[in-house]
């Protein structure tokens, strides 16, 4: 099977200034660079946060969930730890893993987390983002709080620091996720510049605007059906200055200095109308944004591979493999 590869790599200076770039720890509060997690500190509420229910019986998959204000049910998170965590004592980087539309957060250990960072210094956490929530905050709701951009930056993430021995600061997270998750991941890290070094998607949308804005579309048609009974993520008519804080074509110096990754379909499955609707879409706005990203001489690395809108383990293993080597290490 044949790759079709351009990589830009990050020049030693362009790394050195990241390096000297933001730091979370100070956007979140931290008040340094590392978690105050110890090795036999029990796992808590923080944050806004109350956990109602808990599994820590597997010695990697940790599982939690909350009750929080942002969202009017009770989601959930799995934490996945590295395979020497409870015996190494050493922090680790941070891997947000977000899923796509009607998914949860169980859906990258169906679909293989374990075994794509066996033996990997890298924690992974992948919580749930709604059946159609696009990681946003919505213009309007009928069925109560649906907040999850608010619950994932300001909520989770200082939760995984005060819990977990992290590297609370901008080298040590990175964001990654698959179709709505992919989008989710780079409107993330465009907003939150200084929490995130590394950015990646796998078959996600990343030119909102682009056929009429047919993302922005979807986005509220799923969202008032799936989520929000009638309710829309960016209104009707369109909250302009939302789409434009979430759409990574308008946001393009907020990716620089980071390492970004980008996956998507070449051939969808033409009796499939959701499939080929779908990654049309994804790989029309990712040709557009990497066009874009070189023309502003922005660093990526990028895949075309066959198939449709589907999550690519050898793909994930690839990313995950790069964000290890990108982020502070353990």
């Amino acid at each position: 099977m044949e790759d079709f590869v351009n990589e830009q790599r990050p020049t030693r200076r362009s790394v050195l200034r990241t390096v000297g770039g933001l730091s979370a720890a100070v956007a979140l509060g931290a008040g340094g660079v590392l978690a105050s997690a110890t090795a036999a500190g029990a796992v808590g509420d923080a944050a806004g946060l109350h956990i109602v229910d808990r599994g820590e019986a597997d010695p990697r998959m940790w599982y939690y969930r909350f009750a929080t204000n942002e969202i009017g049910w009770q989601p959930a998170v799995n934490v996945l730890l590295p395979d020497d965590y409870h015996t190494s004592g050493r922090t680790y980087p941070v891997l947000y893993l977000l899923h796509g539309g009607l998914q949860d957060f169980i859906t990258f250990d169906v679909a293989g987390v374990r075994a794509w960072t066996a033996g990997k210094p890298i924690i992974v956490v992948m919580p749930d983002g709604g059946q159609a929530g696009w990681y946003s905050n919505p213009v309007s709701t009928f069925v109560g709080p649906r907040n999850w951009e608010s619950f994932h930056i300001n909520q989770l993430i200082p939760w995984v620091d005060q819990n977990f021995r992290t590297f609370a600061e901008y080298d040590g997270r990175a964001v990654s996720g698959f179709s709505m998750g992919g989008f989710g991941a780079l409107k993330y890290a465009a907003k939150y510049w200084g929490h995130f070094a590394s950015v990646s998607s796998h078959s996600g949308p990343a030119s909102v605007r682009r056929d009429a804005g047919a993302v922005v579309h979807w986005a509220n048609v799923s969202s008032a059906v799936k989520d929000l009974a009638g309710g829309t993520v960016y209104g009707a008519p369109w909250d302009q200055a939302r789409v434009t804080a979430d759409n990574p074509m308008e946001r393009l110096e907020s990716y620089r200095n980071k390492r970004i990754f980008l996956v998507a379909g070449t051939s969808p499955d033409r009796t499939n109308a959701f499939d080929t609707f779908n990654e049309t879409q994804v790989l029309a706005g990712q040709r557009e944004f990497r066009d874009a990203l070189g023309r502003a001489g922005i660093p990526h690395e990028w895949y075309e591979e066959p198939g449709g809108h589907i999550i690519r383990d050898y793909m994930m293993i690839r990313d995950i493999d790069g964000m290890i080597g990108r982020l502070r290490r353990a």
